[in-house]
C-alpha cells in the first residue's frame, strides 16, 4: 500500500497496521468546530507536491495529510508513502478545463462507493469556454489544479507543466500549533486563542478576527493639500488621511485633527514641521486633549526649508489623543503638503 490511512481499515487481514499507524499523522488536530478538523497537509519538506512524469502524466511527492469528513464521520489521517502517478485525460478539441488533484477517502459506511481506502485520484473539470476547477466530493482534501488546454494530448507535446499547475495545498497542525501558510487568509479562526502564520506575520484569532500575535497600535497621518497661514494665530493642522494604521479608530474625518490612543500605554507622539521661506518667529507645540501643549523648538527667520520635529514619550489613557498646531508671526501662502507630518505610536503598556 503506498496511500494508507488511519481509522479507516477494519478487520484482518486489510485492518489498520502498525506501520499505518506510525506514518499517519494520529492525534488531535487543529480544531474547526465542535466535532470537526481542519482538512490539510502537514508541513514538513515539500509534502504531497506535483511534478511532471510524463506528456500526460502527474506525480504526487510523499507527504502526510488530514481528511475530515462529515461531522459525524469524523478526520481520516493519511500517509502517501512512495510517489504516485497519475494519468490526466486527453484534452477536448474545442474547449479547455481544469482537473484537481485530491485526496480522497472512500467509506462505505459513509458513501456510496462500496469501497473502504484511501487514494489519490484526477476529478476531471468541465470542458468550457471559461475553465474553472470542478467541486469536489465529500471527504476530498484539494492538492493541486491542472490546466488542461484545449486539443492536449500525448500526440500534440502533451501538458506544458511549467505553467500547468495551480498549487491548492492548504495546511493543517495539531491542537495548540500553529498553521502554516496556505490557503485563503479570509479563512476564520476556530476558536479564540488560536495562532497562524499568515507568510508575512504570527497571528492571533481574537475571536471575531485575525490580529498581529504581537500587540500594536500605531498610525501616521498625512496632508494632501497645499494650505495658507495667516499671522501671529495658532492653527491646528488638520490631517487627509493616513498612510500607515494598525485600526481606524486611531484616526478618522470625523476627527480629522486628531491621533487618538487606541488603549492605555506608553506612547512616542510624533510631529515634523518644515518651515518654508518667508517664516518668522514659527513655532510648532502639540495639544494634548485640547488642553496641555508641549512646545517644540523655534525658528526665528526661515530661509527654507527648516523644521521643527520632535519625539515625545508619554503615558495615554485609552482615547486620549494629541493635535499639531503651528504658527508664524508672518502670513504665509501655498505651504506645500508635505511639510507637515505627525504619528502616534504605542510602546507598551504603562
Amino acid at each position: 500500500m503506498t496511500v494508507r490511512s488511519a481509522w479507516l481499515l477494519a478487520g484482518p487481514p486489510a485492518g489498520q497496521t502498525r506501520t499505518d499507524t506510525r506514518l499517519a499523522p494520529v492525534g488531535t488536530m487543529q480544531p474547526e468546530g465542535a466535532m470537526t478538523s481542519r482538512s490539510g497537509v502537514i508541513a514538513g519538506g515539500a509534502p504531497l507536491d506535483a511534478t511532471g512524469a510524463g506528456a500526460m502524466r502527474v506525480q504526487i511527492s510523499t507527504g502526510r495529510a488530514l481528511v475530515q469528513g462529515t461531522a459525524v464521520q469524523g478526520a481520516y489521517p493519511v500517509a502517501v508513502t512512495v510517489p504516485e502517478q497519475l494519468a490526466v485525460d486527453d484534452g477536448h478539441a474545442q474547449f479547455a478545463r481544469v482537473d484537481t488533484v485530491v485526496l480522497r477517502i472512500l467509506d462505505g459506511l459513509f458513501d456510496t462507493s462500496g469501497q473502504t481506502l484511501a487514494r489519490l485520484e484526477i476529478i476531471k473539470g468541465k470542458e468550457t469556454a471559461t475553465p474553472a476547477a470542478p467541486p469536489l466530493p465529500p471527504a476530498a482534501l484539494p492538492l493541486w489544479d491542472i490546466a488542461v488546454p484545449a486539443g492536449t494530448s500525448a500526440g500534440t507535446g502533451g501538458i506544458n507543466w511549467s505553467r500547468a499547475l495551480t498549487d491548492r495545498r492548504v495546511y493543517t497542525a495539531a491542537y495548540g500549533g500553529i498553521t502554516p501558510p496556505g490557503g485563503s487568509m479570509a479563512t476564520p479562526g476556530a476558536y479564540a486563542g488560536q495562532y497562524r502564520d499568515n507568510g508575512r506575520v504570527l497571528e492571533r484569532w481574537n475571536g471575531a478576527a485575525w490580529r498581529d500575535a504581537t500587540e500594536r497600535h500605531y498610525v501616521s497621518v498625512v496632508k494632501r493639500g497645499n494650505y495658507n497661514l495667516s499671522a501671529n494665530n495658532y492653527t491646528t493642522v488638520t490631517w487627509d488621511g493616513t498612510d500607515a494604521v494598525s485600526e481606524p479608530g486611531m484616526w478618522s474625518p470625523s476627527s480629522s485633527t486628531r491621533l487618538i490612543a487606541p488603549v492605555p500605554g506608553l506612547y512616542i507622539l510624533y510631529a515634523h514641521q518644515i518651515w518654508p521661506s518667508g517664516s518668522k518667529g514659527a513655532r510648532a507645540r502639540l495639544i494634548i486633549n485640547s488642553g496641555d501643549d508641549v512646545q517644540m523648538s523655534y525658528i526665528e527667520n526661515s530661509g527654507g526649508g527648516q523644521s521643527n520635529a520632535g519625539a515625545r514619550p508619554m503615558v495615554l489613557r485609552a482615547g486620549d489623543y494629541f493635535e499639531l498646531s503651528i504658527y508664524s508671526t508672518a502670513a504665509l501662502t501655498d505651504v506645500p503638503a508635505v511639510y507637515s507630518k505627525a504619528a502616534l505610536i504605542w510602546q507598551g503598556p504603562a
